[in-house]
């Protein structure tokens, strides 16, 4: 990701849940929250209601891909932490696409 980095501190998620915005849809909810920097940072959290480890891992690549995917698109100096909701079990990357970007829409990060 060129324009991103990852969101890995607890502290960090911790933030972005108090003072972000959240929307979701059947599959996801999004927290969107300013930084004051110049670049994103990406968080993924899948919890074990999801799916097995395997599933959890694929969910999060798929995620992170389809951000990558439309990296560009998207204003800096945002903190963003998708969440999977339990409907998410056993979807695909099409449909985690679709829900990514309608969420994205929604909280007008695109540009």
């Amino acid at each position: 990701m060129i324009f991103t980095e990852g969101l890995k501190k607890n502290s960090d998620f911790s933030k972005v849940y108090k003072n972000g915005r959240s929307k979701a849809n059947r599959y996801l909810v999004v927290y969107v929250a300013e930084n004051g920097s110049d670049y994103n940072r990406l968080g993924v959290s899948v919890s074990k209601k999801v799916g097995n480890s395997v599933y959890r891992h694929y969910f999060k690549r798929c995620v992170k891909e389809s951000y990558r995917l439309h990296e560009k698109m998207f204003n800096s100096g945002l903190d963003i932490v998708v969440l999977a909701r339990s409907g998410a079990r056993d979807i695909r990357y099409k449909d985690i696409d679709s829900a990514l970007m309608h969420l994205m829409r929604i909280h007008k990060v695109c540009l």
